[in-house]
């Protein structure tokens, strides 16, 4: 555990004996959690937003998003997602994997939960990250459409962060039988009753998921995205999400922004991710009061 001062968070590494380490099968599944506190508390439980980083990222790097979440009263949790992200290194099933993401975070919830009360609870997320919060809202995965993408029957997009990821992943899982076996559970419900509203920044995995769990969410769900978002482009990734969640709003936050606007030291517009964050921070002040 360290604590660096009054704006950095509270890091942690927790343990999930229901999970193994994708290194070391004999160890529990890291996951690292990093914990801010409002800056100014409420008298009891303040709304807690869980904040899940995009493919390769970090929790920790998310300080866009988390910084006017905090400002606006709010207790800020975000993950390392194992294997896949740039603090501990990459492993492929932290890539393919996506559907641990979601565990991740309910884990993290029960254990906080353990320590003091929860207040209402929200989710947000960047790319990747964004489709691990809507999980917690209930969609699911089309596992037929994931088995297509692991056999290689459908082309796997280009992942930047992990050149050649499907070909790591096919050494680690080498027969139809272990990638089988790997994703057995994979479109299960996991949703997380304790999260009331859902935010998403830049949405990707939206063709993988079953429409008819996207029609079934019931909570508040907020979207953002880029006009030239070629990494995860409107029409296939958050369309999606847009059209057949009964509950999701949103808007275009730029014809030219990217989606490496909102990591890049230098991007293109380099205000459009305070931009988005403060209505992240607004979205959940509605929601989670």
């Amino acid at each position: 555990m360290t604590i660096s001062g009054p704006e950095q968070p509270l890091v942690r590494v927790l343990y999930d004996d229901s999970r193994h380490d994708w290194r070391d099968a004999s160890r529990p599944r890291p996951v690292r959690i990093h914990l801010w506190e409002p800056d100014a508390p409420p008298a009891g439980p303040a709304p807690l937003v869980v904040v899940s980083h995009g493919t390769g990222g970090s929790g920790g790097h998310m300080e866009w998003l988390v910084r006017p979440l905090r400002e606006a009263g709010l207790r800020v949790l975000a993950l390392d997602h194992h294997g896949n992200n740039f603090v501990d290194g990459y492993e492929p099933e932290g890539f393919l994997h996506v559907w641990e993401r979601p565990r991740d975070v309910s884990f993290a919830l029960d254990e906080l939960a353990r320590e003091r009360p929860l207040g209402p609870v929200g989710a947000a997320g960047f790319s990747l990250g964004a489709h691990t919060a809507v999980a917690l809202a209930g969609t699911r995965l089309d596992t037929d459409v994931l088995w297509a993408v692991l056999s290689g029957d459908v082309p796997l997009p280009d992942i930047p962060e992990f050149p050649g990821v499907l070909e790591a992943y096919r050494k680690k899982y080498p027969d139809d039988l272990s990638v089988r076996r790997a994703i057995d559970g994979a479109g299960a419900d996991l949703s997380d009753a304790r999260v009331r509203a859902v935010f998403q920044v830049a949405p990707g995995v939206g063709g993988f998921v079953t429409p008819g769990s996207l029609a079934a969410v019931r909570v508040p769900v907020g979207i953002r995205w880029g006009g030239a978002d070629t990494v995860n482009p409107y029409g296939a990734d958050t369309r999606p999400y847009l059209e057949h969640i009964p509950t999701a709003s949103g808007r275009c936050v730029g014809a030219h922004v990217r989606h490496d606007d909102f990591f890049a030291p230098e991007p293109a517009d380099p205000a459009v991710r305070h931009r988005v964050g403060g209505e992240a921070a607004g979205f959940f002040a509605r929601h989670l009061r």
